[in-house]
C-alpha cells in the first residue's frame, strides 16, 4: 500500500522587533523548503515585527525579496499594524503583502489546517 502524501502547510507568526528572530524565521523557512519543496509557507507579521520588511529596518531585504520572487514564502503584514506605525505599504520590501489584520490571517489559515509555529527566542 501506498501512503498519500500530506500537504505541507505552515505559516509563522513573528511579532519580534530582533534580528535573531527574523533570522530564525528564514533559517526555519530555508529548512522547510529543503526538505518539502512542494510546502505552502506563510509569514504573518504584525507589531515588533515589521521591522523584518520595512525597507528602512530590514537585515534581510534581499533574503525576503528572493523568496517572494522563487514564490516559495508569502509575507503578510498586519494593517492595522502599519496604520499604528504610521507607516504605508511603499515603505515595505517589494512583494510583501497586506491584509487587514494579521491575527485573523494566522486563525483562518489554521483553520484551513495549516500548522503554526511562533517565531520566539
Amino acid at each position: 500500500m501506498f501512503a498519500q502524501k500530506v500537504p505541507y502547510k505552515v505559516i509563522f507568526d513573528l511579532t519580534s522587533k530582533d534580528p535573531a528572530n527574523h533570522q530564525a524565521v528564514l533559517r526555519q523557512v530555508r529548512s522547510i523548503m529543503e526538505s518539502r519543496p512542494d510546502a505552502k509557507l506563510e509569514v504573518a507579521i504584525y507589531s515588533e515585527g515589521i521591522d523584518m520588511v520595512s525597507k528602512e529596518k530590514s537585515t534581510f531585504s534581499k533574503d525576503i525579496e528572493d523568496l517572494i520572487n522563487e514564490k516559495k514564502v508569502t509575507f503578510k503584514v498586519c494593517g492595522a499594524t502599519l496604520k499604528r506605525k504610521k507607516m504605508d505599504e511603499n515603505q515595505l520590501i517589494s512583494g510583501v503583502k497586506v491584509v487587514p489584520d494579521a491575527i485573523y490571517e494566522i486563525i483562518s489559515r489554521q483553520k484551513e489546517g495549516w500548522g503554526y509555529i511562533k517565531v520566539a527566542q
